[in-house]
């Protein structure tokens, strides 16, 4: 059937106009904003340049919530992919109950960010707490939220516990696509469970392993609601001379600097430099990643 480019425009149009509308007028117009001292009231704004651009550069809780965000990023990736990948082996393994496993594990990512947070803040200091009081566990005495440097792993280790399980999916997808002649063959020879896992199950994967580190790291990055009422940028520390939140994350501090300390046009620069971050790491990623499958 031949196609009509003009029914091919007037179909397109809508979702053109939607995407138009709430993500490119709204970015190159906060990018535009973030060249100005726009407060958010005034209707009259005056054009500073790059002021704000050096003073987010200069800024001891932008730096250090950049830095947190980074490593807390690179703990996401590093926890959800082991466990989901662990989570995903046992599913596809003939335990028995492997599709209540799935379901169990799969029902922490349907819980809201918010509730989320809420429920860990209480895990962190109430419940593990007093089980390291009573059982005298000198590490769990003290909650990990309490400190600026566990803080991160703090959230880490909640988001791995909500997300594991969606990234599991994507890596059981991939484990049922792998042909099983190609497995029992390697064991025939003499291949041990693990030696068959790392030398033929993750090469194969190489596919799942593209869409699921993409998928954590923009997660980890945008990550607000978890961090807002898990920590509220809590626990206060040092950082350049200056006192900044310990726990605060990116989003979180381009919230506190726009809608809080009501600076606007600061906050819409720090807006342009972490979507050009984000940016960065998702295409190094992805690169990375399909550079590596075409070897493979």
């Amino acid at each position: 059937m031949k196609r009509n480019l003009l029914w091919d425009f007037a179909f397109s149009l809508p979702c053109f106009l939607a995407f138009l509308l709430v993500i490119l007028c709204p970015f190159f117009l906060g990018a535009w904003y973030s060249f100005t001292d726009w407060n958010g009231i005034n209707y009259t704004v005056n054009f500073v340049g790059w002021a704000n651009y050096r003073n987010i550069f200069s800024s001891p809780q932008f730096l250090f919530s950049l830095y947190q965000t980074l490593l807390y990023a690179l703990l996401d990736v590093v926890f959800i992919h082991v466990v989901a990948f662990g989570l995903a082996l046992l599913v596809t393994s003939r335990v028995r109950l492997r599709n209540v496993y799935r379901a169990g594990f799969f029902l922490p990512n349907l819980i809201g960010g918010i509730v989320l947070g809420f429920i860990w803040q209480f895990m962190y200091k109430d419940f593990f707490t007093a089980i390291g009081k009573l059982l005298d566990i000198p590490g769990m005495k003290t909650s990990l939220i309490s400190s600026a440097s566990t803080v991160v792993l703090g959230m880490s280790l909640a988001t791995t516990w909500q997300y594991a399980g969606y990234i599991m999916l994507i890596f059981v997808a991939a484990i049922q696509g792998v042909p099983q002649e190609v497995l029992e063959s390697a064991a025939v020879d003499g291949a041990g469970a693990f030696t068959r896992v790392r030398k033929i199950l993750i090469p194969m994967m190489r596919n799942a392993f593209t869409i699921s580190l993409f998928l954590v790291i923009t997660t980890s990055f945008k990550q607000f609601e978890k961090n807002l009422t898990l920590t509220n940028g809590g626990p206060a520390t040092r950082f350049l001379g200056k006192v900044v939140q310990g726990g605060s994350l990116v989003p979180l501090t381009i919230y506190n600097e726009s809608v809080s300390a009501n600076n606007l046009s600061k906050g819409q620069a720090m807006s342009v430099v972490f979507f050009l971050v984000l940016v960065l790491f998702s295409l190094m990623q992805v690169v990375v990643s399909k550079r590596k499958e075409v070897e493979q």
